[in-house]
């Protein structure tokens, strides 16, 4: 299991709206991981209750791992 530190700069790297840090931390998680992350990115853009600046993180980690798919990673 992941320390919390770990995890923290995990989803530091995952919401900072910069694409490299987002594939690499997105690419450091096992497959079960990866779709336990991008599900809650999903849940972060579509439900109510998260500040905008989080939605606006989420978004830009989405987009950015969609790309990456996009190129056929």
């Amino acid at each position: 299991m992941a320390s919390p530190e770990h995890l923290e700069v995990l989803w530091n790297d995952l919401l900072s709206r910069q694409p490299e840090l987002i594939r690499a931390a997105y690419d450091s998680l096992d497959e079960q991981n990866q779709k336990v992350v991008f599900t809650h990115l999903q849940r972060m853009v579509s439900e109510a209750g998260w500040q905008p600046e989080q939605v606006a993180s989420a978004e830009a980690a989405i987009q950015a791992l969609e790309t990456q798919s996009d190129q056929g990673k």
